[in-house]
């Protein structure tokens, strides 16, 4: 067993803190690529907005007999993945990135596609697909982060859990309809 203890000692702490102080919450201990980090966070922001843009669409465009249900799901869900977004973008800055909003390449950056859907049970099917395409790239992500940066492995975590939620509430109206 290692005779090093647990925590750093008090000292070292504090002076690992004065140092680099610039570089706010970003300290010696983050293990990470910073630059590896920003880029998926910036494409899982772009993720984020076109799920948001697709469901803001599919919920003013909701027919039929089933179109007020998977309409409020669809503004629900809407509204949860501008919520991610917003996670995203807090922790590109808190990382010393800059969150890419531009609308220029936003389909390229994102991991969903926007499909506009036929009918009610293509727009369900489209938002399923996409929550699936989330639910593996989110995960991957958390994999990839590991021990190296816990606080956006969590946030991506997070967010994965709402993303499983979506897909099952898709799978629920499709299985419905």
């Amino acid at each position: 067993m290692s005779e090093q203890p647990f925590l750093t000692d008090i000292k070292t702490l504090r002076e690992r803190a004065r140092r680099h102080i610039e570089q706010g919450a970003v300290t010696e201990g983050y293990k990470a690529d910073r630059e590896t980090v920003i880029r998926l966070l910036n494409e899982a922001l772009a993720t984020e907005i076109v799920c948001t843009l697709r469901y803001k669409r599919h919920y003013y465009m909701a027919e039929g007999l089933s179109a007020s249900v998977a309409a409020q799901e669809f503004l629900e869900h809407a509204q949860q993945e501008q919520q991610h977004a917003d996670w995203l973008a807090e922790r590109i800055v808190q990382l010393g990135g800059a969150p890419n909003f531009s609308p220029e390449g936003l389909s390229t950056r994102s991991h969903a596609e926007y499909v506009e859907g036929e009918d009610l049970k293509d727009m369900v099917k489209e938002n399923l697909i996409a929550e699936r395409i989330a639910i593996d790239s989110y995960r991957e992500i958390a994999t990839f982060l590991g021990d190296k940066d816990p606080t956006t492995r969590r946030i991506m975590e997070d967010i994965l859990a709402q993303e499983e939620e979506h897909a099952d509430d898709m799978a629920a109206i499709l299985e419905a309809i």
